[in-house]
């Protein structure tokens, strides 16, 4: 924590997009279980917001997360496996910090890779090698950095 008057930074986290490496931070999520997780992984209080879970699709992203497969030996996902991946970052026409998780699973009968984008994850997706599932929840998560940008 910070002592008074500091302003609190929280941690960046490191991902996927369109190949390349992006970082951004966790700040609230719909659902407490996920707040609690990503609040023990990082450091950092992320907050309850209900509500989120109730924000309509057009205004939602994707993001990616992998529930099992390559354990990275620097950053990880919070499942501890490799990073999320992202579908859209600042600048896309459909770019929103509010993002649907899907969680990423490897099948047993197929061998898991360091994946880092979303035509990637689908292909192995389409080749049986993983399966995707939405719990039905939005975490918000604005991007700090991502290909040509930054805050």
């Amino acid at each position: 924590m910070t002592a008074t008057g500091e302003t609190p930074t929280p941690p960046p986290v490191t991902g996927y997009y369109n190949g390349q490496e992006i970082s951004f931070i966790h700040t609230e999520a719909s659902d407490p279980e996920v707040a609690d997780m990503l609040t023990t992984m990082m450091g950092s209080p992320v907050l309850v917001v209900p509500q989120l879970a109730q924000v309509p699709d057009t205004a939602l992203a994707e993001v990616y997360v992998f529930t099992n497969g390559i354990q990275p030996e620097t950053a990880a996902g919070p499942f501890g496996y490799q990073p999320d991946i992202f579908d859209t970052a600042p600048g896309d026409p459909t770019y929103s910090p509010l993002r649907r998780v899907n969680l990423v699973a490897w099948r047993t009968d197929a061998t898991p890779r360091l994946l880092r984008s979303a035509a990637e994850l689908t292909a192995a997706r389409d080749a049986g090698q993983l399966t995707i599932t939405q719990p039905g929840v939005v975490v918000n998560m604005p991007m700090l950095t991502w290909p040509g940008g930054h805050r």
